[in-house]
């Protein structure tokens, strides 16, 4: 090649390796001029809590009744709207009354016309007396007047037995509901025939207490939940407290009491069946509604809490970004807990007073200095919700029944 074209070439480079360098240079400038990255921050909170174990039962009403007529007869009228509550005692169906009310009425005066034969039959027993005194009788006649006066308070007797019979037929043309709850649709309508003891007008069951059903095995029994159990029951402390979460409404909470344990293990299951029991006064929770029963299964410790938005996964492991002193996050690997109260349980990792990353984990990286801006970790509302989680551990729950719509995230999961 020609000494000058060789001389041109090298230029060439000469200068394309001038500009590139010019080039990266401001680029250089701008990466270290970025600003850290904003982030928020918030001191682990550390508060009493204790393990729940979770079962899974079905709501039962503990009263169900299956109207039926005690007497025969035509439905006159209904009483009720299908699917209402009842108060105990309220007139649900009406039978037609008129031939019982004759029925009482013809046996009243049937009982007046024994009346009247037993007065007879004392005033010629008192007659016969007072001729016998005197032998103007003979004993048979006497004795024959006195059989006849114990007859007749017989027949007294036997007229009022009839009348109670007729009475009590007569109040059962009113059928009213023998406890109180919710009425399903009425079967039979007004102007249809009835028989005593047979027709099904209808069901009732009782919603005021609930009873859920579940069981739990026998390692858990003996090991957690039944020295709990036997603790409430048999130390004057009362029943264990539990918690209800409904499946098939998550916006529903309730507590209620473990009042029931059976007197033995089940050796075909190895289980032990329990009923938790809620109060259900307001009538929010319908019978038959599968359900989350969470007891107590351990003693309350001091848990560490974070929100779940603050734990980053890294190939199955779980981590925090811790805040150090000078500025920068830390990497840090966390081993949790269940998720009590919308708080999950940190069980290795951090200390009380530490602050970590809960809102910015995906726009900064460990050992990265961040801009920290201060927030709770939990508001009022949670801490409340949170600190049931170790008073119902230690004592029954004030206040059974009562929903509570933001207590739903305190379900505890792994």
């Amino acid at each position: 090649m020609p000494g000058p074209c060789r001389l041109f070439l090298l230029a060439t480079a000469i200068s394309g390796a001038a500009l590139l360098g010019a080039c990266s240079q401001p680029e250089k400038g701008a990466a270290a001029e970025r600003p850290p990255p904003q982030v928020s921050v918030a001191q682990v909170l550390v508060r009493p809590v204790n393990d729940w174990a979770e079962y899974h039962g079905r709501l039962q009403a503990p009263e169900s009744v299956e109207l039926r007529p005690r007497v025969s007869g035509m439905i006159d009228r209904v009483h009720f709207r299908d699917g209402a509550r009842v108060a105990k005692g309220q007139l649900l169906f009406q039978i037609d009354a008129r031939s019982y009310q004759a029925e009482v009425e013809r046996l009243q005066a049937q009982l007046q016309q024994a009346r009247a034969q037993e007065q007879r039959a004392y005033s010629e027993s008192m007659r016969a007396e007072r001729l016998r005194a005197s032998n103007a009788i003979s004993i048979e006649l006497a004795n024959a007047r006195q059989t006849t006066l114990l007859e007749a308070r017989s027949s007294i007797s036997a007229a009022q037995a009839r009348l109670e019979v007729a009475r009590l037929n007569l109040a059962h043309t009113r059928i009213t509901a023998p406890i109180g709850g919710q009425i399903s649709r009425a079967k039979v309508t007004a102007g249809n025939l009835v028989t005593a003891g047979a027709t099904r007008l209808s069901t009732l069951v009782g919603t005021d207490r609930l009873h859920a059903y579940f069981d739990i095995d026998e390692g858990t029994y003996m090991n957690r939940i039944g020295p709990l159990a036997l603790t409430g029951a048999g130390g004057g402390q009362g029943p264990q407290p539990a918690r209800l979460l409904l499946v098939n409404q998550p916006g529903i909470a309730v507590t209620g009491e473990l009042d029931f344990l059976d007197n033995q293990i089940n050796p075909r299951t190895g289980t032990m069946r329990a009923r938790v029991t809620v109060d259900n006064a307001s009538g929010d929770i319908t019978p038959g509604l599968w359900t989350r029963i969470q007891l107590p299964a351990g003693p309350v410790y001091p848990a560490s809490l974070v929100r779940d938005e603050a734990i980053g996964t890294d190939q199955g492991r779980r981590y925090v970004l811790v805040l150090e002193d000078d500025g920068r996050v830390r990497y840090r690997l966390v081993k949790l807990g269940p998720r009590l109260a919308g708080l999950r349980v940190v069980r290795e990792g951090l200390r009380e007073g530490e602050r970590i990353v809960v809102n910015g984990l995906q726009r900064t990286r460990p050992d990265d200095r961040v801009m920290a801006q201060p927030v709770a970790m939990a508001d009022e509302q949670t801490l409340a919700n949170l600190a049931q989680w170790s008073t119902h551990a230690t004592s029954a729950p004030a206040a059974t029944g009562k929903t509570a719509a933001s207590a739903t995230a305190a379900a505890p999961r792994g």
